[in-house]
């Protein structure tokens, strides 16, 4: 197989893992065996999230005629991420630092949730970005405090349940606090998974599920990333008002949490393409953690042991400390910090190692310039052609620059927005 043909064969994988994540291909057979045969009374459909619209535009095409009688609607999308539905309204906000866009929808929405009674159902489409989009800081709490403290734990490096932690316990809407506001009502919440281990209490912070962690867990994640609060913020998170709905709290005896597209049915989409095309597949699980250099320093130990004709997969969500000034997301460093990985284990510029990291959302942290990156495809010789365009490798993953270096490549993926996400999805090709 040619080095074309392996790259194609990586996208071909990553356009697997995406499509299988698609709201086309489980929502019509979710609503078909959760909605209720008949409502007597009103639906209101809302959501969060990089997927929600695409996932709300497969709900009302798959709405009975009956359910829309009693219809409102609002659901929040990042900017990019709108889809054209005929009902349901979009509304677009920041991802991932929240705005005022997100703190007024969050607030209309959770008015509508409070106004329904027993008879009523509320569809929620829980997708990940979902945390920053669906923003409504807890009563003493600013906008712009929020912000902060959502950047500061950004640029540390938190892992997702660390950072959606804190955030429930400073959100007026999070942890479970959206279902407890439309009881009587039923909630029926269908998410899509972005997060390791699938936990529901983590997916865009858990609005609808009962919510395990406290408020003394927020304040110790936030003491260990030395995250300066104010005083505002610190008397709240020491006050018993902070903690979020428990599993014994009555009002949550009527709200349903439903996955509906996991990270692991993505990457057996994904190892499907590799085994057709004569590879062996082999998944290292779809909820790996950590910093992206030093699991790229592990996949690339994995590469060299599995010999040829291996296809290694792996999912999760990686993390990256933020110390310099580029461009660059936790994907892209990955794949930046696996070609430096492989080449210092072997002691030269080229290997034998083909590979593609990137985010299924099509979004790999911050943008280019020119526009959004969602990751990065690696070839055998990519050191080699950045020493001859006078790149310094080294020194351009040290400054977090690795969206500049594989677009000086070209080496970048770029797909736009794909409105789904199931985490990242990386390959090595042995």
């Amino acid at each position: 197989m040619s080095s074309c043909e392996k790259c194609n064969l990586m996208t071909a994988m990553f356009d697997a893992a995406v499509v299988a994540a698609k709201p086309e291909k489980f929502i019509p057979d979710a609503l078909a065996r959760l909605l209720p045969d008949q409502l007597s009374g009103r639906l209101f459909v809302t959501g969060f999230g990089k997927a929600s619209a695409g996932m709300a535009r497969v709900v009302e095409d798959h709405l009975p005629p009956t359910m829309q009688l009693h219809f409102s609607s609002e659901v929040i999308v990042p900017d990019g991420h709108e889809e054209d539905c005929k009902v349901i309204t979009i509304t677009t906000a920041s991802h991932p630092v929240p705005d005022a866009r997100g703190l007024a929808a969050a607030g209309r929405i959770l008015d509508q949730a409070r106004s329904l009674t027993t008879t009523d159902l509320m569809l929620v489409l829980i997708s990940g970005g979902g945390s920053s989009l669906f923003c409504l800081p807890r009563k003493g709490i600013t906008l712009e405090q929020k912000q902060k403290i959502t950047s500061d734990l950004l640029s540390t490096g938190a892992p997702i349940n660390q950072m959606n932690c804190v955030r429930k316990h400073l959100s007026a809407v999070k942890g479970g606090h959206l279902a407890v506001a439309a009881y009587p009502a039923r909630t029926l919440a269908l998410s899509i998974s972005d997060v390791p281990g699938d936990d529901v209490t983590v997916i865009a912070s858990g609005p609808t599920v009962a919510d395990p962690s406290s408020a003394a867990q927020a304040r110790a994640v936030l003491t260990d990333y030395g995250i300066e609060l104010p005083a505002a913020v610190d008397s709240l998170l020491n006050s018993p008002v902070c903690e979020t709905p428990f599993p014994d709290n009555p009002a949550l005896l009527r709200s349903e949490m439903h996955l509906v597209a996991t990270p692991r049915k993505s990457l057996q989409a994904a190892a499907a393409v590799a085994e057709q095309a004569g590879y062996q597949p082999v998944l290292l699980g779809d909820a790996l953690e950590g910093m992206s250099s030093e699991l790229a320093a592990w996949m690339a130990e994995q590469a060299r042991k599995a010999g040829p004709g291996k296809a290694l997969i792996s999912g999760g969500e990686t993390t990256v400390k933020v110390s310099g000034s580029g461009y660059g997301g936790r994907n892209a460093e990955f794949a930046h910090a696996l070609c430096l990985a492989l080449a210092d284990a072997d002691k030269m510029v080229e290997s034998s190692f083909y590979a593609l990291a990137a985010d299924t959302d099509g979004i790999d942290g911050r943008p280019l310039p020119s526009g959004p990156v969602a990751g990065a495809i690696v070839t055998p010789d990519s050191l080699a052609r950045a020493a001859t365009q006078g790149l310094d490798a080294r020194a351009m993953l040290a400054d977090n620059d690795s969206h500049s270096f594989f677009t000086a490549l070209g080496d970048a993926l770029v797909t736009g927005p794909t409105r789904t996400n199931v985490n990242d999805f990386r390959v090595v090709l042995t």
